[in-house]
C-alpha cells in the first residue's frame, strides 16, 4: 500500500508538472502567434517620408490625413507621415544627399532631373498623370491694398523707386520661375517690336528689374514672409501664394503681367529609398492620390490651378489666362534654360555681377 501510495504521489507530481509543462507551451505559442501579428501589423503599417518644396506646405498638410483615412479604408493598416518643406532646389540637393524621402513634391521638373540624376528617381517618373506634374500656376506680381504704385506689368517693376522681391534662384525653385517670367517677357516685348527674340533685350529687361530688387530670399515662402512684415512694395511671385493669403483675409492685389510663365510642378516617387523602406506601393499610391479630383480640389482652394480638367473648369472663373502666357518651352526647354540663364557664365549671373 505505502508504495503503491508513493507511486500514485509520483504519477500525481508527473502528471501535474507535464501539465504545468503543456500549459507553458500552449501560452509560449500563443505568445509567438500574438509576436508575429504584432510583428505583421508593425510591418504593415508604415511612416511615409514626404520632401517638399515650401510653397506646397499648407495644401500638402491638408491632403495628407485625408490620403492616410483612404489608406487604411483600403488597406487597413495606418500610415503615419514624416514631413520635410524646404526651398525646392535645397530640398533636392537634399534629397540628392542622402535625405531618405519616399515621395517628393518641387518647384520644377528640373529639380526632380537633379534626382534622377543621382540615381534615385527612375527617368521614367514623367509618364504619371500629367507629365508628372500635379500642380499649376502662373508667376504674378503683388502688390499693397490698392495697388499704390500703379503697377499693371513687369516693365513697371522697373521704375525708380519701386521696391521689388523675389527669392535667390540658386536655392528656390520658385525664383527660377519668376526670373523665367521676367526675361521671357523680355523676349516677348523684343519680339513684338522687331519680329524676333532677342535675346540680348530680354537680358537688359531683366537687369533693369533686379536693379530694383529689395532682398533675395532663400526660398519663395521666405520672400512671402518678407513682404507680409512689410519689406518691399512688390512681389514678384505664384499666383497661389497671394490667392492663399487673399481668401485668409489678407489686403492684397494680384497683378497679373499680360507676358508671363506658365508654372508647373512636379512630383516623384524616389524610387531608391522607397524600395529601401519597403513603401514603394504607398508611395505610388500618395503620388496617385495628388491628381485625384479631391486632392485638385484641396490645391485649388490654396490658389493652384488645377491639372486634372474637370476640377479646372469648375475653378476657372479663379484663374484668368493672361493674353502672352508661355510655358517653358517658349524658352527652348529646361535644358536651355539652365545653360542659358543659372549655369556660372549665364544671364542670370551676369545680371549679378553687373556684366
Amino acid at each position: 500500500m505505502r508504495l503503491g501510495m508513493k507511486h500514485f504521489i509520483r504519477s500525481r507530481q508527473l502528471h501535474g508538472w507535464l501539465a504545468v509543462l503543456l500549459l507553458a507551451l500552449t501560452i509560449s505559442g500563443c505568445g509567438s502567434e500574438g509576436n508575429r501579428t504584432a510583428d505583421s501589423k508593425s510591418t504593415s503599417d508604415m511612416t511615409l517620408v514626404i520632401g517638399s518644396y515650401s510653397v506646397a506646405k499648407d495644401a500638402v498638410e491638408e491632403i495628407l490625413p485625408l490620403f492616410a483615412e483612404k489608406w487604411k479604408a483600403e488597406t487597413g493598416h495606418t500610415i503615419t507621415f514624416q514631413q520635410s518643406y524646404e526651398a525646392s532646389g535645397t530640398q533636392a540637393r537634399a534629397i540628392a544627399g542622402g535625405f531618405e524621402a519616399d515621395v517628393t513634391l518641387l518647384a520644377m521638373e528640373g529639380d526632380v532631373d537633379k534626382l534622377v540624376d543621382a540615381g534615385l528617381v527612375k527617368p521614367s517618373w514623367k509618364e504619371r498623370g500629367e507629365g508628372g506634374m500635379v500642380t499649376r500656376s502662373i508667376v504674378v506680381i503683388g502688390t499693397r491694398e490698392g495697388n499704390p504704385k500703379g503697377i499693371k506689368n513687369f516693365a513697371d517693376l522697373t521704375k525708380p523707386g519701386i521696391k521689388v522681391l523675389y527669392p535667390n534662384p540658386k536655392t528656390s525653385g520658385g525664383a527660377q520661375w519668376d526670373i523665367n517670367a521676367i526675361y521671357g517677357a523680355g523676349l516677348k516685348q523684343s519680339e513684338e517690336k522687331e519680329g524676333v527674340k532677342d535675346p540680348a533685350a530680354a537680358k537688359s529687361f531683366l537687369t533693369s528689374v533686379h536693379a530694383n530688387v529689395e532682398s533675395l530670399d532663400k526660398s519663395g515662402r521666405a520672400s512671402m514672409a518678407a513682404f507680409e512684415y512689410g519689406v518691399g512694395d512688390v512681389i514678384v511671385t505664384y499666383e497661389n501664394e497671394l490667392l492663399a493669403r487673399i481668401a485668409q483675409g489678407v489686403k492684397y492685389e494680384v497683378v497679373i503681367p499680360k507676358d508671363t510663365i506658365l508654372i508647373e510642378n512636379p512630383a516623384a516617387v524616389v524610387d531608391k529609398y522607397a524600395d529601401k523602406h519597403g513603401t514603394r506601393e504607398a508611395a505610388e499610391a500618395f503620388v496617385n492620390f495628388l491628381l485625384t479630383p479631391e486632392a485638385q480640389e484641396i490645391f485649388a482652394k490654396h490658389g493652384f490651378r488645377p491639372v486634372d480638367q474637370e476640377v479646372y473648369e469648375a475653378n476657372k472663373s479663379r484663374f484668368p489666362v493672361p493674353q502672352g502666357l508661355f510655358d517653358i518651352s517658349y524658352l527652348g526647354g529646361w535644358d536651355k534654360v539652365r545653360s542659358t540663364l543659372y549655369s556660372k557664365r549665364g544671364v542670370w549671373y551676369q545680371v549679378l555681377a553687373g556684366i
